[in-house]
């Protein structure tokens, strides 16, 4: 598996499947209002970070990065709240989804502080919820299995299954949508599972964008420091 394919929760994943542009399309992309491009590393590396620091950033739109991904029902649902890009998705109305449910290493308690925010604990009974909620996922498919082998339409059945069920779509992007996405979902306030796909993306990001992953880095960190990591301009 190279390191544009990554493997995330226990049956999800990530691979970016198309990539068009790079550090030297945002700096062409932002020089051609002059009439000009390249002026070497150093000084393109500089412009970069100039843009992201004063939130010029039409010019990064013009990397465009496509990936398909495999997650649960609850994490799509999480990441399509990012409208600055494409979506398509399997459809359950097409096709039978297969027996494909996420479970957690652990279950987490409620956050009393954050409403919608979990803590790691050892006050549960893992062993016991595992079980409980590995029946009902099994219950559910069974449900759904049985709904279609008495005739009911694949969108109907459908309406049996969990939100831990997984699903496929693809997801084309632009570098400045992508770092949106990025600074929020990789955020620790994030939902655990969705951190991990932003992560695995992050990675692809920088292996393909070093030196605006560098910059990003620099601006987002700053940002942090000064106690705004709220503040978004992306």
């Amino acid at each position: 598996m190279s390191e544009f394919e990554k493997v995330v929760l226990d049956k999800g994943g990530v691979k970016l499947v198309d990539f068009m542009g790079g550090d030297g399309r945002v700096v062409d992309s932002a020089r051609v209002t002059f009439g000009s491009s390249s002026k070497g590393e150093e000084r393109d590396r500089k412009l970069i970070l100039y843009l992201l620091q004063h939130a010029h950033l039409s010019p990064f739109e013009h990397s465009v990065f496509q990936f398909h991904v495999k997650c649960p029902i609850f994490v799509a649902r999480q990441w399509m709240r990012h409208r600055w890009g494409s979506y398509n998705e399997v459809s359950a109305r097409y096709t039978e989804v297969k027996d494909e449910f996420y479970v957690p290493a652990e279950f987490r308690a409620q956050d009393m502080k954050n409403k919608q925010g979990s803590v790691r604990t050892s006050d549960l009974s893992q062993k016991d919820l595992l079980a409980d909620y590995t029946a009902c996922v099994e219950a559910s498919f069974a449900a759904y299995q049985k709904l279609l082998d008495a005739g009911v339409a694949r969108e109907m059945a459908r309406l049996a299954l969990p939100v831990s069920q997984y699903t496929q779509f693809y997801w084309t992007v632009n570098a400045r949508s992508l770092m949106n996405f990025v600074s929020l979902r990789a955020d620790a306030h994030a939902q655990l599972e969705i951190q991990e796909y932003a992560k695995a993306i992050a990675a692809m990001f920088k292996a393909k964008m070093p030196w605006t992953w560098e910059a990003f880095e620099r601006v987002f960190v700053a940002k942090t420091v000064e106690g705004a990591a709220t503040i978004n301009v992306f």
